[in-house]
């Protein structure tokens, strides 16, 4: 067998730009002389389901068929037409009908294997993505996965068309979990001589947990925790050089995505600059900060806009650092950008700012966390409320737009403080363009989790969170009762989540606000 590898993108996830991680794997793979094809089955696999539930809903013989789904069948083609050009982010209603029809065929077509599925999740009624046992039967019985009747026929042409040693399946999302094992267990089943390696952020979270050891013996040949580049690279026999490699996205036909021109996704660094945070998963999972220059960051970017002309960049890291973003002001990409930061003393400079948005910057997104001083300070935040509102000001006179997160429910929160949230929100809800609100999960491990009164473990040998007895009593039932009462009850803070895409979120947020 040819040595060589597939490396898939597995459903379910936003299918409205090119998986970061296998683009980036593709520039370490192509300068090695390694044979590798990526294969994008979450786009590809949305795409068939929806077109499966259009045609079941036009067939006169199946007088089951609701009207909204016979309207979104129509309108399938239409609607992904649409939402590839720029006109359709200038009208938010017919936006909202376009992706809720497109989620509607998804779930039409998956409700007869028990499963609900939309344009950015996917949950089964009977198997769960954090049970072991759960994802070895999806590999056992992969006919029971909605995708099945795609990728039986598919796997077996790509395959053919290339023969490979190894298949690889980036797995970062709970939404993933299950589909990648139903096509593991059928590659087993099928290609017995296949060696199967499963990466991703997932992956990373499950294996740096304390004691981990393999579940997945007999179906999964390799595990990789963290970038992947040298440990896959180390399959073929070869050394990695630890020289970072440029992304390709030319090999994933980025012109097939949800989204009105090229997405552009780049990762800057791996891991976070801050890392002290309370209840961090970086710092529990041990994950170093793993930055690239500054410079090769801005030399990358120029050459990749050139070859791809993309639409839009999406810097992927978990935070853009103080030292990057100053030489993105200094060195623009020639494109227009997007990416998460944290609230720092050089947003609360007005001249900044601007020159942030002179180098193509058209959001950032922002975890403020809370409105409350004493909830930052326990959650070491390091975020003080006036740099965050003199950064909303400025960035909002800039002409860039901010997607704020919040987080309630954390042990250090009251009824008392999260109303002072409320209060900060509705100050600057001028300044903020969107909000993700959230309600606290405690990590099932980390330093801070001993101190915290603990209930049982979910019933998910995976999971990555386990319940908790609040330490004063704002337990989960009154914070969400509180976010839908009274949060997002306000008149302020309602008119901006109405500005929220539906599914695809900060993914399509910088498309309402780019000029046409």
């Amino acid at each position: 067998m040819k040595k060589g590898i597939l490396l898939i993108h597995p459903p379910t996830a936003k299918a409205c730009e090119a998986p970061g991680g296998p683009a980036r794997l593709a520039g370490a793979l192509r300068r090695h002389g390694v044979d590798f094809r990526i294969w994008d089955a979450n786009l590809e696999g949305q795409k068939r389901l929806m077109e499966t539930a259009a045609r079941s809903s036009s067939d006169t013989q199946n007088s089951g068929t609701d009207a909204w789904t016979r309207r979104a069948a129509r309108h399938l083609d239409a609607n992904l037409s649409a939402l590839r050009s720029g006109e359709l982010y200038r009208n938010p209603d017919r936006y909202r009908r376009a992706v809720k029809d497109l989620s509607r065929l998804l779930a039409t077509a998956a409700r007869p294997f028990g499963v609900r599925l939309s344009l950015a999740d996917y949950e089964d009624e009977r198997l769960s993505p954090v049970r072991s046992a759960d994802l070895l039967r999806s590999a056992a019985a992969p006919e029971g996965n909605p995708f099945y009747p795609w990728f039986q026929a598919r796997l077996p042409m790509l395959l053919a068309e290339a023969p490979v040693s190894h298949v690889g399946f980036s797995l970062n999302y709970l939404s993933q979990a299950l589909t990648t094992f139903a096509m593991a267990g059928f590659l087993r089943r099928t290609f017995p001589g296949i060696r199967i390696v499963l990466g991703g952020g997932l992956v990373t979270s499950w294996m740096r947990r304390p004691g981990w050891r393999s579940p997945f013996e007999g179906l999964v040949d390799d595990l990789i925790a963290g970038p992947g580049e040298i440990p896959l690279l180390n399959l073929f026999g070869l050394e990695g050089d630890g020289r970072p490699d440029r992304p390709d996205i030319r090999v994933i036909s980025p012109a097939d995505y949800l989204s009105p021109g090229t997405v552009l996704p780049y990762s800057a660094s791996s891991g976070c600059w801050w890392r002290r945070c309370a209840f961090c998963p970086e710092r529990a999972e041990r994950n170093p900060y793993l930055p690239l220059p500054p410079e090769q960051v801005t030399t990358d970017l120029r050459i990749l806009v050139r070859e791809t002309k993309p639409a839009l960049i999406h810097l992927l890291d978990n935070a853009l650092s103080p030292s990057l973003l100053a030489a993105l002001a200094a060195d623009p990409p020639g494109a227009p950008w997007y990416g998460f930061t944290r609230i720092m003393p050089c947003l609360a400079d007005p001249g900044f700012c601007e020159k942030l948005h002179d180098s193509g910057c058209v959001m950032l997104k922002l975890g403020i966390e809370s409105g409350d001083p004493g909830v930052l300070a326990a959650l070491n935040k390091g975020i003080d409320l006036k740099t965050a509102a003199a950064a909303l000001r400025n960035l909002k006179a800039a002409g860039i737009s901010t997607y704020v997160y919040l987080l309630f429910g954390t042990p250090a929160e009251t009824p008392e403080a999260a109303a002072r949230t409320l209060a900060f929100t509705v100050e600057h809800a001028e300044e903020i363009g969107f909000l993700n609100l959230a309600i606290f999960n405690l990590p099932a491990y980390g330093p801070e989790t001993r101190e915290i009164p603990l209930g049982e473990f979910y019933p998910g040998d995976l999971s990555l969170y386990r319940p908790f007895a609040h330490p004063r009593g704002w337990n989960r039932g009154e914070v969400r009762r509180f976010l839908e009462r009274e949060f997002k009850r306000h008149p302020a803070v309602a008119a901006i989540l109405r500005r929220d895409p539906p599914f695809f979120t900060s993914n399509h947020a910088p498309f309402f606000t780019l000029k046409p």
